[in-house]
C-alpha cells in the first residue's frame, strides 16, 4: 500500500467510526478553550479538566483574569505541569487580550501567537475547534502517529514539517477532525512506550507494526 492509499484507508476508517470527534477539553467560550489548551501542554486533558472548573468560576473571561495576580492563578492551576510558567502566561495573555483585542480571542495565527504562551499548535487548536478553520495542530501524539503510520516521510522531522505534509494530503473538509483522530489514536492505542498494536485497526497496513511488536 502506498502513502496515498494509506491516507485514504485511515481517513475513511475514522470518518466511519468517529465522524463527530471533538476535543476532550471542557470549555464554554473561546477564551476558556484558549486557557484550557494552553494548560494542556505536556499535561493530560483529564488533569486540565479537573482544575479549570474552579479557575473559570473565578476567572471566566479575559477581563476578570487580567485583574488577577500571579499567585491567584497559580493557586488554581498548581497541579498541572509547569504551573509557574503557565500561570504567568495566563496572566500576560489575558492582559494582552484586554489591551489589544478588547478581551476578544482573535481568529488568526498571526494574532493568536502574539499572546503569551500561545504557539502555533495552540493557535491551530483554537482556530479549528472554535472558529471551524481547516487548521491542524501537531502535538506529540499527532507527530508520533503520523510517522508510525507512514503518513509522513522521515524527512518531516519537525512539527511544522509534519503539519505541512499532512495538510497537503488531507482534504480540507477533514483537516480539523484529523487532528483529533490522530491525537486520540496516539493517546489510547498507538501510545509512546507501549503501543497496543493488537487492538489497532491499522495493524495490517502499519509500516511500523513489526518494529513495535
Amino acid at each position: 500500500m502506498n502513502r496515498k492509499e494509506r491516507y485514504t484507508y485511515i481517513l475513511n476508517y475514522f470518518k466511519e467510526t468517529l465522524p463527530n470527534v471533538a476535543t476532550e477539553l471542557d470549555f464554554g467560550s473561546a477564551f476558556q478553550l484558549l486557557v484550557a489548551t494552553l494548560l494542556s501542554a505536556q499535561c493530560t486533558d483529564k488533569r486540565v479538566n479537573e482544575v479549570t472548573p474552579e479557575l473559570f468560576r473565578h476567572y471566566p473571561d479575559a477581563e476578570t483574569m487580567s485583574k488577577a495576580s500571579f499567585e491567584d492563578i497559580l493557586e488554581y492551576v498548581k497541579s498541572v505541569s509547569y504551573p509557574n510558567a503557565k500561570s504567568q502566561h495566563l496572566l500576560e495573555m489575558s492582559q494582552k487580550l484586554v489591551k489589544d483585542f478588547n478581551g476578544v480571542v482573535p481568529s488568526t495565527t498571526e494574532e493568536l501567537t502574539t499572546l503569551a504562551g500561545v504557539g502555533r499548535k495552540t493557535a491551530n487548536v483554537v482556530q479549528a475547534v472554535w472558529f471551524g478553520k481547516p487548521t491542524l495542530a501537531v502535538d506529540t501524539h499527532v507527530y508520533r502517529v503520523s510517522h508510525r503510520l507512514g503518513l509522513v516521510p522521515e524527512s518531516a522531522n519537525t512539527p511544522t514539517k509534519v503539519e505541512d505534509y499532512l495538510m497537503k494530503n488531507i482534504p480540507l473538509s477533514d483537516v480539523s477532525r484529523a487532528h483529533h483522530w490522530l491525537l486520540l489514536h496516539g493517546r489510547y492505542v498507538c501510545k509512546s512506550l507501549k503501543p497496543n498494536c493488537s487492538n489497532c485497526p491499522f495493524a495490517e497496513i502499519c509500516p511500523s507494526a513489526d518494529a513495535k511488536s
